[in-house]
């Protein structure tokens, strides 16, 4: 079924749209908790509970892109979770592309105070469109996907130092490119 479709059954509040839901993106957002979590029943349970979310979302939105929405609130529930499971301990394939981007993100402090979170992720998204498309689709594997090295070597054909010295390359392409845009002081 056609994502309008979709979108017009929650809107009509029918309980297909969340069956119709699950099988064309439950294992897209299944993935994206997985990869946060490492916990197949916590990964479930995020994925569930992003169709009880799109369900009290829509309406009164509607989205323009259905399975960017959905994945969006797949990754904000399931880095809910990992937060509240890590708060004393950090590891994990998460954690490890976290630390990866910690040099080129902003971290609040001084100037940074005052610029909206809204603006540093329309910079990021502006950004994303200058890549070349492997690399852009690399980086996102890595920081919006949080896919492991090896997954995405897999995935590309590529080897871990190739993949890794392209994600190297591109945080300090993304850092130059806050920089320039006054994220940094």
């Amino acid at each position: 079924m056609d994502d309008e479709r979709i979108i017009d059954l929650y809107w009509q509040r029918k309980e297909a749209a969340i069956t119709e839901t699950k099988a064309k993106y439950g294992r897209r957002c299944y993935a994206i908790a997985y990869n946060i979590l490492h916990d197949r029943s916590d990964a479930e349970e995020c994925e569930n509970d992003t169709y009880l979310d799109a369900w009290e979302s829509m309406p009164p939105h509607k989205p323009t892109a259905l399975s960017a929405f959905l994945g969006a609130i797949t990754r904000r529930i399931s880095l809910d979770k990992w937060r509240r499971k890590t708060a004393q301990k950090r590891g994990g394939e998460f954690a490890v592309s976290l630390e990866e981007l910690e040099a080129c993100i902003p971290d609040g402090k001084g100037i940074d105070e005052q610029l909206s979170t809204e603006s540093l992720a329309e910079t990021i998204s502006a950004f994303l469109y200058t890549l070349p498309e492997t690399e852009c689709d690399v980086f996102l594997r890595r920081y919006w996907h949080f896919d492991s090295i090896r997954s995405i070597c897999a995935r590309y054909g590529f080897g871990q130092s190739k993949v890794k010295m392209m994600l190297l390359r591109t945080r300090e392409k993304l850092q130059t490119h806050l920089e320039k845009e006054g994220f940094f002081v």
